[in-house]
């Protein structure tokens, strides 16, 4: 069932982060999956690789083997039903539909001590492009208590088919506490025109860009001319490989970017001694790697988290394209 609620006049845009944490908790009520399942990560346990600025946790979370196994291939995705439509979510589910278009859910498989599903409403596949906006919106709308994040369909989505993102609860994924840290080390200032901050990292194992800004046409303008670029080094007719998170804080919406160069790496596909069932998006990508068997967790190493993002991110050359298209609207 979708909710359809407005806030009350002049209550602000933040009413919708309040009524999404009360959405959560009305589910665990009425929905004994949930419950249950949010009831386990009181038991899921970390480990910890520190590094010289900062760290990479490593969370062993069963319950996430759904997703972290996904088929997503063409030839599975055209013969299942499509899991974030509404005549297929389950009896149980409830949701919030945000600005008509997006639906609100209660993610019953959670990382984070709360954690959504903004889905489309209509069945729409993946994609970024053309979504943007709506992600700025919901993210000033979400922000007081969550970080919203996306998963491009060819690297990490396990629903590739329909559009949807992701909110979990802010600064639990080491790239948002870590922030302000790793920008002192940078080599580099900030590039910007006074109206928006780019930045580019490149000592933390893997490339990322950030976008941070109080206006949203500037963030519009950048991510496109991003986009527009990646797109010259991509495979033509898809979108480019990416994951990105979003937050809002006093008033500036921070973007950070992850371009990425393949989805999963070999260690995914090895056989069974060798094999680590970790398939990168945007939480492992943030510092937070998903390991849904004890095996894995037990065994990962320090080099296994290296090699992995070296695998997945982009190449060098190809960060250095970007940093040099980005830098030109600033010229």
């Amino acid at each position: 069932m979708m909710i359809e609620e407005k806030p009350e006049k002049n209550s602000g845009y933040e009413w919708w982060a309040e009524r999404t944490k009360k959405l959560l908790d009305e589910q665990k009520v009425s929905w004994p999956l949930l419950k249950t399942n949010y009831e386990n990560l009181a038991n899921i346990q970390t480990r910890v690789f520190t590094f010289d600025d900062f760290e990479i946790k490593i969370q062993f979370n069963p319950d996430r083997i759904k997703s972290s196994s996904a088929d997503v291939s063409d030839n599975a995705i055209k013969f299942r039903k499509c899991f974030l439509c509404s005549d297929n979510l389950p009896e149980e589910q409830n949701g919030l539909v945000f600005n008509k278009h997006f639906s609100i859910l209660s993610n019953p498989y959670p990382i984070f001590p709360e954690h959504f599903t903004i889905s489309k409403r209509n069945h729409t596949p993946q994609t970024i492009i053309g979504n943007f906006s709506e992600l700025l919106d919901l993210t000033r709308s979400l922000g007081k208590y969550y970080t919203l994040f996306y998963n491009g369909p060819q690297c990490g989505s396990s629903a590739p088919d329909h559009m949807h993102f992701q909110a979990g609860t802010k600064n639990i994924m080491p790239i948002e506490y870590e922030f302000n840290r790793i920008v002192n080390k940078l080599p580099l200032a900030a590039i910007g025109n006074g109206k928006i901050e780019v930045r580019f990292f490149e000592e933390f194992l893997r490339y990322f860009i950030s976008f941070e800004s109080r206006n949203k046409g500037e963030l519009l303008f950048a991510f496109k001319t991003f986009v527009n670029a990646f797109k010259k080094i991509s495979a033509p007719h898809i979108e480019p490989m990416m994951n990105l998170t979003a937050s809002y804080q006093e008033d500036i919406w921070r973007l950070i970017i992850f371009p990425r160069q393949i989805h999963r790496p070999r260690q995914f596909f090895a056989d069974t001694k060798e094999q680590l069932l970790i398939s990168p998006a945007a939480v492992d990508m943030s510092g937070l790697f998903i390991t849904p068997r004890r095996e894995d967790f037990e065994k990962i190493k320090q080099d296994d988290v290296i090699d992995i993002f070296k695998q997945v991110t982009i190449t060098k050359e190809y960060f250095e394209f970007l940093r040099k298209k980005i830098g030109e609207i600033f010229i």
